[in-house]
C-alpha cells in the first residue's frame, strides 16, 4: 500500500460509507482512481471488509478498563468460570506471555470497579492482576469518550 491508499483506508475507518465523490474531493485524486484502489484493496485482500458501529456496541458504562491477570496451577477454567458470573465483567480472553487472561471491565462508578477488582484478586489461583482504565475510545477514526457520549 503506498500513501494514497493508507489515506484512503484511514479516511474509510472514520466513514465506511462516505461517498466516492467525498473520499475523492479530500484525498485530491478522481472518482475514478478512488474506485480503482478500493476495488484493488479488496481484491488483493488488504481490506477484508466494512464494518458499522452500532449504538450497543458501547455498552453505556462509564466506568470501563481491561484488567490483565496472571494465574498458577491449572486452575485457570475454574478462575474464567468464576468471573463469567461477575456482571462488571464483559469479556474474558486467554492469552500468552506474562499475563494470562485479558478481561474487560464495565461498571457504574469507581467504586464498583474497585470492589468487582478486589473480587478478582481474591479468587483462588490469582496471583497477580494490573488493570487500566479506559479513558476514551478511538473506533474508526472517531473518538468516543468513556462515559458513553
Amino acid at each position: 500500500m503506498d500513501r494514497t491508499d493508507q489515506r484512503l483506508v484511514a479516511a474509510l475507518r472514520r466513514n465506511a460509507r462516505a461517498p466516492v465523490s467525498e473520499l475523492a474531493g479530500n484525498l485530491g485524486v478522481s472518482r475514478a482512481t478512488i474506485r480503482a484502489r478500493m476495488d484493488r484493496l479488496v481484491a488483493n485482500g488488504e481490506i477484508l471488509g466494512f464494518t458499522v458501529i452500532l449504538k450497543g456496541d458501547h455498552d453505556g458504562l462509564p466506568v470501563r478498563g481491561v484488567t490483565l491477570v496472571a494465574t498458577e496451577g491449572k486452575g485457570q477454567t475454574g478462575i474464567i468460570s468464576e468471573l463469567s458470573g461477575f456482571a462488571e465483567v464483559r469479556r474474558i480472553h486467554t492469552t500468552n506471555g506474562r499475563w494470562d487472561l485479558v478481561v474487560e471491565l464495565g461498571a457504574e462508578t469507581l467504586a464498583e470497579l474497585d470492589h468487582v477488582l478486589n473480587r478478582i484478586r481474591l479468587i483462588e489461583g490469582v496471583v497477580r492482576s494490573d488493570t487500566s482504565l479506559y479513558l476514551s475510545t478511538r473506533q474508526g477514526g472517531t473518538v468516543r469518550a468513556s462515559s458513553g457520549s
